[in-house]
């Protein structure tokens, strides 16, 4: 399984931050957009802002984009 390239990823995520807005309402867009779908700036991101685990807020974000794939 091949990954897709980083402009790829770049602007699939751009598609995707309404509803990682809608997922994390605390978030600003600026600030989904500036992680760039990077699920460790996202994770730590939504850790910072939620005062959640490291852990939950991986399988958070695992699970957002799962969603997101399908």
């Amino acid at each position: 399984m091949s990954l897709p390239s980083t402009d790829a990823l770049k602007g699939k995520w751009q598609q995707q931050v309404g509803a990682a807005k809608i997922a994390w309402g605390k978030l600003t867009e600026d600030e989904l957009l500036k992680t760039e779908g990077q699920e460790q700036k996202l994770a730590g991101l939504i850790k910072e802002r939620y005062a959640l685990t490291r852990d939950e807020a991986d399988k958070q974000v695992k699970s957002f984009l799962q969603k997101c794939k399908s």
